[in-house]
Formats: structure tokens, C-alpha cells, sequence
């Protein structure tokens, strides 16, 4: 797992300094301050942190043999991690009505490509998540098949972290980007709603 990780850590890594460095390249719009909500996607990085207390309590579950409690909590983060999805789906489709899709500009290009890859790994965590949900159901997850659900928490802390970074740079501080023409009036759109919601 660790080695997995270890290379994932390369793939988001190589995509995020992608981002970093053309994130203010685009010649055409939308631009990053243009169409950015931060209010929404604090919300749902909320969801998704409170699905990573969600994972640590399904696997104290497991340690403790408290059949019911592991398949609660294993649904439970799954349930979350879907909600999660959901905010990035409602996301992407806002994104398209205002005219940025993946070919639109350099912008698009980083944007969607970083943040859909992040998305499958939540998917593909909460298919094992499910998977585990089902073991789960038969009564055959506990202290001596912990190691299964440890696997599963340390990779879907690993997305949660990753986003947390993706969060940071791409909605916090992406912000304050101001297009090709640099005009500081730009910047407020997102940090201003961002503020508004604290």
C-alpha cells in the first residue's frame, strides 16, 4: 500500500506543480477568479474531512468487534465520500454553464484534470469502502481482519489529505489569481464569498 501511495503521491504531485505553473498562463476565460466558488467547496471539503472521523471509527469498530458499528461507519463514509462526488459533479456542471470545459483554456486543461483525477480515487474508495460494507454485512470483519479496513482508512486519509493540499492551492490561494490583464478588482469574487461563509 505504501508503495502505491508513494506513486500516487508522484501523479498528484507532477499535476498539482502542472496546475501551479500554468494556472495564469490562460489567454482566453474563464479565469480562475471568474468562476471559483470557495463557499461551496468549503462545504463539501467539510464533507469530506468528516468522512475521514467517519473511517477511524469504522475501523476502532472492526478492532473492537462491534459488527453493527463497522458496517454503520464503513457506509457512513461512504455516504459521505458520495456527497462529496455529488458537490464536485454540481461543481463541474456550474463550471460548464459559465463556458470552462477541459479544452477551454490552460485553466480548464489543469483544473479538470487534477480535480476529476482526485474525484476517481474517492470513487474508487468508496466501491471498497462498499465492498467492505458488504463483508461487513456477513459478519466477517474484525480484530483479526482489521488489517483490511486499515488499508482502506490509510488510503482514503491519503485522498483526504490530497485534497486538503488541492483545496489550498487551487481554491484558497488560486483566488487571489487575476487573469491576463492582472486587474486586482478581480480578486474579491472568491475570497470575499469565502470570508462571507466564516
Amino acid at each position: 500500500m505504501w508503495v502505491f501511495l508513494s506513486s500516487d503521491c508522484l501523479f498528484f504531485g507532477s499535476l498539482i506543480a502542472t496546475y501551479m505553473v500554468y494556472r495564469g498562463q490562460s489567454l482566453v476565460g474563464p479565469y480562475p477568479v471568474d468562476i471559483i466558488d470557495v463557499p461551496i467547496t468549503t462545504i463539501s471539503t467539510f464533507v469530506l474531512l468528516c468522512s475521514s472521523f467517519a473511517m477511524v471509527r469504522a475501523l476502532a469498530a472492526t478492532n473492537e468487534d462491534r459488527q453493527g458499528a463497522i458496517l454503520f461507519w464503513l457506509l457512513m463514509t461512504a455516504f459521505l465520500g458520495a456527497i462529496f462526488i455529488g458537490f464536485q459533479v454540481y461543481e463541474f456542471n456550474l463550471f460548464r454553464a459559465e463556458g470552462l470545459r477541459i479544452d477551454t483554456n490552460l485553466f480548464g486543461s489543469t483544473f479538470f484534470t487534477l480535480t476529476g483525477f482526485h474525484g476517481a480515487h474517492v470513487t474508487l474508495g468508496i466501491v471498497w469502502l462498499l465492498g467492505l460494507a458488504w463483508i461487513a454485512k456477513k459478519g466477517r470483519l474484525g480484530p483479526r481482519t482489521a488489517l483490511d479496513v486499515e488499508l482502506a482508512g490509510l488510503y482514503w486519509h491519503f485522498v483526504d489529505i490530497v485534497w486538503i493540499v488541492i483545496f489550498t492551492l487551487l481554491y484558497l490561494i488560486g483566488g487571489f489569481d487575476t487573469g491576463p490583464a492582472g486587474d486586482p478588482s478581480l480578486v474579491p469574487h472568491s475570497i470575499t464569498g469565502f470570508l462571507g461563509l466564516i
